[in-house]
Formats: C-alpha cells, structure tokens, sequence
C-alpha cells in the first residue's frame, strides 16, 4: 500500500471480478462432484471432465473478448484495462484447473499439498509484485501480471504433486466412456448449480463493476483493500474449515448424523467471526491508519461499514456446502437469486445519489439481512432448529462484550489510532486465548483444520 496507489488497486479489482465471474464457471461446477461418488475411479473420470470444461470455457471467453472487451470497457469506465484484457483467457484456464484439482486433493485429503501450493503461490505473488514497486513498475498492470504469475505456480506446484503420487491412478482409471457417464450421472451441477454459482459470483463483484461505473477507479480502489483485509484472514481459516467440513458433512450425511457435525461447526464459527469484526466495526479506520498509511483511512471506513455483514458472510459460506451434500441445489439458487437483487438495488441506490458511504452501507445492510436468513436455511437443512441457532449466537455475543469494553472506551476518550489499534490487537489475542484453553469444541474443530496442513 506504500508502493501501489488506490488507483493500481482498483485496475486489478476490476480484473479479478471479470475473472471470478467467469472463472466460477470454468468447470461448469463439475467440480463439486468429484467429492461425491464413493468409488475413486468415477471421481478421476469427473476431474478429466473439468479439464475438458476447463478448456472449452477458455476457448470461448476469448472469442467473446476478441469480440466485445471494447465494449465492456467503456460500460465499466475503465479504459484503463485495455492492455491487460489478453490476460483473462489464460488467467480462466490456470485457475480453472486449480479448482479441479484442489477438489480432488480433497476428496483424497492430501491437504498438505494443498497448502504448500498456496504458500508457494503467496510468495510468488507478493514476491513479484514488491519487486515490481520496487524497481519502479507501481502500476496495476503489475498487480495484475503478479496475480497470474501467482496462480500458474500454484497450479503447477499442485498438479505436479497430485500426478506424482496419483498418476498411474488417474491414467489407468480415466476413460471417455467415464467422462460421458459422470457428465450425465451430475447434469445437475452445470444447468442449476452453474446458474446460482455466475449469479453469487456476480454478486459479488458487483460493488467493484458499479463502484468503477458511478465513481472512479480510486473509489474501488479503497473498497478493494477494505475488502481484501476482511476476506483474507477469513478466507484462509473459513476455507480450512469449508475443506474439511464439505468431506466430513458428506460422510456424515450418508450415515445420519449430519446435524451432530454441523452444530459444532456452527458453534466454532460463530466464536472465530464475530468477535474479529466487531473489533473492526469499531476501529476499522484506525487499523488502517497504523498499517497501511495515513491515504487508506477511507478504505477503513468503509471496512467499519461491512465488517457486519463480514459476519454473517463468513458463517454461512461453509455451511453452504450443505445444499451440495443434500444436493437441494434448487434453493442455493433462490438464495443466490435474492442476493443479488438486493446488492444491485442498494448499488443502485448510493450510485445514483452519489454517495459512496450510502451504498456501502446499503449492500451492508442488505447482506446481513440475506446471509442470515440463508445461515438459518442451511442449518434448518441439517435439522437443526431455528431458536436454538438465535441463542447459540446471541450467547457469543455477550460473551464477546467484556472483552471489547477496554477498546470501545478508548476509542470513545478519541485516543491516538496508534493506541486503538494496539488495544484492539490486545484484546483480539486475550479472546482467542481464552476461547483456545476453555472450548474443547473449538480446539476439536482447530485440531481437524490443523491436520490439513500435514
């Protein structure tokens, strides 16, 4: 954030919404499949059927691109990206494979691998884009060329590890007879399951597109940060807990104890997410301040603004791998469906009257009303009951009062955001302690995540 300005922040936004969205479909959500059959050999055939995927969805974005990026640039007031667009077709294809083969890793629970290719990833990405502000190429396009670099060694260092130790596996199980047959037997994941996935993917990057339409690259720019420091940490523990959970939700379903298993899950999620943004919502633009520089005060801002939502988000995006075990795909479609219309009106609405702060809040607002009631379907789909979910989260809620009381005062009695910050890191670390040493569901489920990287 000292090499880079909001501007080079708001151009690689922009290009990874593009990406996403298309992206989430590049296997045509075959993926989810490789997790489901019970014998190896039908789930190889699968994961040669997202290849195929892979590489047809490639193919045509970049018909589709040759054809109408001029077009989608001056919608999008980002003119900006027209050098980079030749990026997204080969970015579509190694993230696509990626998708495959992390499911597959996990359907054989090699999470080691898994981990070693995204630390490997990390490095290379941060690595080459801190060499590229260094050497005075701050721009977006090397955010940008970063990220892809990123992705291809992850996605090597990954496949490479997964043909080493499954090769003579995957070639003598694979077959075209095979491929058919799982195309038919999942039909269900491209024609319903692909619609909600576009649909929530699109949802998603909606602020980054409209933000870009309404204000300015600069204004995306915030957003992307504010967004990238509360998804991060989030993502790297709910997606731990996502692997693991989607195999043992699977395993427990077919044996009738899937409720056992969720109830637990839910318990440990609600004490890693509230608290963490509860801290934020209170000392978002301090934080900020201390760590990035005085210019990201606003991206702060407007992390308060969505730490809430942040909340629920973070709850309900493992459970949603309910409705894949029960494969009730029809009502993830109506929840995507209903989260996007909300997000596109609250945008709406704040870009229209021109006030950043009012969309923010809107899609906010709109976000917790959506996740939450989508939290209470999925869990309603494990059998467990809607008042006993409204305690378990009412009770971490006040058991996370005592220890935000020394932040909200300071913060209150308007002290230094050095002090803030300090304060609120204090008393993340005494809550996490305290919740380590006194739940044994929580160290059970830690235990369980840990083991992923092993």
């Amino acid at each position: 954030t000292r090499l880079y300005g909001p501007e080079s922040f708001g151009l690689l936004a922009l290009f990874t919404s593009i990406t996403g969205i298309i992206g989430v479909i590049a296997c045509m959500r075959y993926e989810l499949a490789i997790m489901l059959p019970p014998d190896d050999k039908d789930s190889i055939n699968i994961l040669g059927l997202c290849f195929l995927m892979v590489t047809i969805i490639t193919v045509i974005t970049s018909i589709g691109l040759f054809l109408g990026s001029g077009a989608l640039l001056s919608i999008l007031n980002a003119q900006d990206l027209a050098p980079y667009v030749w990026l997204v077709p080969p970015f579509i294809f190694v993230s696509g494979l990626f998708l495959a083969l992390n499911y597959w890793n996990s359907r054989t629970r090699h999470y080691g691998r898994l981990s070693i290719a995204r630390v490997t990833s990390a490095v290379t990405t941060t690595g080459t884009q801190l060499g590229a502000g260094f050497g005075g190429f701050a721009s977006g396009g090397s955010l940008i060329g970063a990220s892809l670099v990123g992705s291809a060694v992850s996605t090597g260092v990954l496949g490479g590890q997964i043909w080493r130790e499954d090769g003579a596996l995957i070639k003598k199980n694979l077959s075209w007879n095979g491929i058919v047959a799982g195309l038919r037997r999942y039909k269900k994941f491209p024609l319903i399951d692909s619609t909600s996935a576009l649909l929530n993917t699109i949802s998603w990057q909606l602020p980054v597109l409209l933000l870009s339409a309404f204000f300015s690259p600069v204004i995306v720019g915030f957003y992307a940060l504010g967004m990238m420091v509360l998804q991060t940490p989030m993502n790297f523990i709910g997606g731990a807990i996502a692997q693991v959970f989607f195999q043992r939700a699977a395993a427990d379903y077919h044996h009738g104890n899937l409720s056992v298993f969720v109830k637990e899950v839910f318990d440990v999620l609600l004490k890693i997410g509230i608290f963490p943004m509860l801290l934020i919502s209170i000392s978002g633009m301090d934080l900020f301040i201390v760590i990035f520089g005085e210019a990201w005060g606003e991206a702060g801002i407007y992390a308060q603004l969505l730490s809430i939502w942040a909340i629920f988000w973070f709850i309900s995006s493992p459970l949603s791998t309910i409705l894949s075990v029960t494969e009730k795909l029809k009502m993830g479609f109506i929840l995507t469906s209903l989260n996007i219309g909300t997000r596109f009106i609250s945008l709406l609405i704040g870009g229209f009257l021109g006030d950043v702060y009012l969309a923010m809040a809107l899609f906010s607002f709109s976000g917790v009303l959506v996740y939450g009631f989508a939290c209470l379907i999925f869990l309603n789909v494990a059998g467990l009951k809607m008042m006993h979910n409204l305690r378990m989260i009412m009770r971490v809620l006040l058991y996370s009062i005592p220890f935000l009381i020394p932040l909200i005062i300071i913060k209150f009695l308007k002290f230094d955001p050095v002090i803030i910050s300090l304060i609120a890191l204090i008393s993340g670390i005494i809550y996490f302690f305290v919740i380590f040493f006194t739940d044994a569901k929580f160290r059970n489920i830690f235990t369980l995540c840990r083991n992923r990287f092993h």
